[in-house]
Formats: structure tokens, C-alpha cells, sequence
């Protein structure tokens, strides 16, 4: 977390820039640029517009109702343990033991 004191948003290069070597980056925000993504689905949430049509990029959608008709992976959005599993196996990353 940094505060931005009225400073411009990084890029993303930006703040991929600042890490240290690591198997994964899970970020919030972002939401246009061309990576794997989850897109997050809230009842309460301002503009309900579903993303995932437009953008190639959404692998799958974590939602806090059902949601029908949707060719992607859809996960309650607090089923943490199965959308960890998905994004291990995705990756390629070695499944979370139990």
C-alpha cells in the first residue's frame, strides 16, 4: 500500500517494477490492462456491467449471486479456497495442500 499524497497513479509496469521476484501477483485494479484477470461481480456494486464479454482476458468470475449463462469458471466470491485452487491450477503453480 502507498499513498499517492494527489501524485498520479503508477502504471502497472510501474508497480510490477517495485517487486522482487515472485511466482505470483494477484492486484486490484488495473482492470484494462491485458493479463489473466477475475472479475469480481457485487450486487451493491455502482455499475453492475459485466466485463468478461468485452475483455479476452477475464478467466473466470468470483460473484456474491448466481450467475447463469456464463461460459466462464464462475466462484462464489467467497469461496477463497476453490478460486485459489483455480488460479494454482491456471498458472501452473503447485496446488495449495489441505
Amino acid at each position: 500500500m502507498h499513498e499517492l499524497r494527489g501524485a498520479d497513479e503508477p502504471s502497472f509496469e510501474d508497480i510490477l517494477a517495485r517487486l522482487g521476484p515472485c511466482d505470483l501477483v494477484l492486484i486490484e485494479g488495473y482492470k484494462r490492462e491485458p493479463v489473466p484477470k477475475i472479475e469480481a461481480r457485487r450486487l451493491d456494486a455502482k455499475n453492475r456491467q459485466p466485463l468478461a464479454p468485452n475483455d479476452p482476458h477475464i478467466v473466470a468470475i468470483a460473484a456474491d449471486h448466481p450467475v447463469a449463462g456464463e461460459p466462464l469458471p464462475v466462484f462464489d466470491l467467497d469461496d477463497t479456497q476453490a478460486i485459489a485452487d483455480f488460479i494454482a491450477r491456471v498458472t501452473g503453480l503447485p496446488q495449495p495442500r489441505a
